[in-house]
């Protein structure tokens, strides 16, 4: 099967962040519906706190991806509708750095408050 070359833009990529999954969604579940796009290499999904009810889905080839990232986002699995999103590994990283910050900000204004008692 040949494709036609089509250029994509930057941020797409083989690896697709999806939230607002089931919580009880399987693996099996899962490979059935973000298989219907293509050869899967790896699905990880989060298990504990915040990360409940998200995965990464990584296709082998990058048209798959944006294939499943043009069909799934807004599904509906189990009442929810899904979130995909192209995994960017810069902005996941700000995030964390600025999750951090702000928990440090907040530890600094409690003993500033506690020194002021």
């Amino acid at each position: 099967m040949s494709r036609q070359v089509i250029r994509l833009p930057a941020e797409v990529n083989r690896i697709l962040y999806v939230r607002n999954l089931p919580y009880k969604i399987t693996s099996e579940e899962m490979y059935d519906i973000f298989g219907k796009f293509g050869a899967i290499r790896q699905i990880r999904k989060g298990t504990h706190g915040d990360k409940k009810g998200t995965a990464f889905v990584v296709y082998e080839d990058i048209y798959d991806a944006k294939n499943a990232f043009d069909n799934i986002s807004g599904f509906n699995v189990a009442g929810r509708y899904l979130i995909v999103l192209y995994y960017q590994p810069q902005k996941m990283q700000e995030r964390q750095d600025l999750e951090f910050q702000r928990k440090q900000i907040e530890k600094l204004r409690e003993q500033q408050r506690q020194q002021q008692q």
